[in-house]
């Protein structure tokens, strides 16, 4: 759902580059009480992973593709302070490096695709979460629900941003009911990438999750034969160790962005399938980046596709690992600099 420059008029593109610019402020203050020693290196995994798996464009119906936006993924396992920090480095870094996303509407994309997403995706799944047993199935299937809702969503902000500064003469309800409509379908495949992802966490180390903190299990014991509840616990399950949570992050996420992108759907997405059918693609206009050596995601003068893309690929995965947890630790160590002075 990258917007290229050109869709939405500069008036709008400004306002929300306003927006974006306040909402990375706010966050940038709330990660420093989501974010400690354990989870600042988590964070920018967490960013790299995302990049890593919106290179897999999955097919959803007439010849249109999906990938995942991330952001309900990121606010569930880092925080939604964090988890807006997350997609929007992975937004700058697809913008300068890769010519994805306009850089005149890098304000729209951050407002849609980081902002909309995290918001909408957090608020559902602590709803659920209060409602839901207290247990790790819970957490997974509240990810699932809290995912599907996030891209319809996101496609919904779309919309209406592009009713307020849209550029071409294209009837708002045609473009909503093509953009929810489409976005419902991608929204199923985001929500099983997302409660996979979350499920495998929570699986080996549920203490580095953000929305499962506190989640608790009873401790039976057993009386005179008969199993009886204890005192509830916390239930950590820290058989696998961190740095081997944060390796074997990395490797898979070098591993999907270097090898298996390959195999992506080459179908236009959501955005690009309906901005060619109803024509607002007429007014894009060419990528302030377009001349990158990494431009659409390929190594320039490297002859052979898949080389080129598997290298653009773990180049992305590296730059955006570095830039993201380069970022969370500097938020980090603020905070921890804000806690001696005081």
């Amino acid at each position: 759902m990258h917007v290229p420059d050109g869709f939405i008029d500069a008036p709008v593109s400004a306002a929300t580059g306003l927006v974006a610019a306040g909402a990375i402020a706010v966050s940038l203050r709330g990660a420093r009480r989501e974010l400690d020693e354990r989870t600042a290196p988590l964070a920018g995994l967490v960013a790299a992973f995302i990049f890593a798996v919106q290179m897999l464009n999955f097919p959803v119906a007439a010849g249109t593709s999906g990938h995942l936006l991330g952001g309900a993924l990121a606010a569930i396992l880092v925080g939604p302070y964090t988890g807006v920090l997350c997609v929007s480095v992975v937004l700058l870094m697809q913008g300068i490096l890769f010519a994805d996303g306009g850089l005149t509407a890098l304000g729209v994309n951050i407002t849609d695709m980081a902002i909309t997403t995290t918001i909408v995706a957090y608020a559902a799944f602590r709803g659920l979460v209060k409602m839901l047993p207290r247990t790790r199935r819970s957490i997974t299937a509240a990810s699932f629900t809290a995912a599907l809702l996030s891209v319809p969503a996101a496609a919904l902000v779309f919309t209406l941003l592009y009713g307020l500064g849209g550029t071409t003469d294209v009837s708002l309800g045609k473009v909503a009911t093509a953009m929810i409509g489409v976005h419902v379908l991608i929204g199923i495949g985001e929500a099983a990438i997302t409660a996979l992802t979350v499920g495998a966490v929570i699986a080996v180390r549920p203490d580095l999750v953000y929305g499962a903190r506190g989640l608790e299990q009873r401790l039976k014991l057993r009386v005179n034969g008969e199993l009886v509840d204890a005192a509830p616990q916390l239930a950590p399950a820290r058989s696998t160790s961190h740095r081997k949570v944060w390796l074997t992050g990395l490797a898979a996420s070098l591993l999907l962005a270097g090898f298996v992108s390959f195999y992506a759907s080459s179908n236009p997405d959501g955005l690009e399938k309906v901005a060619a059918d109803q024509g607002i693609d007429r007014a894009a206009k060419e990528h302030a980046s377009a001349d990158s050596p990494l431009a659409d995601y390929g190594v320039r003068d490297v002859e052979d596709a898949r080389l080129s893309g598997g290298l653009a690929g773990v180049i992305g995965v590296g730059v955006t690992v570095v830039a993201g947890t380069g970022v969370f630790w500097a938020v980090r160590k603020r905070r921890t600099t804000s806690s001696q002075a005081a």
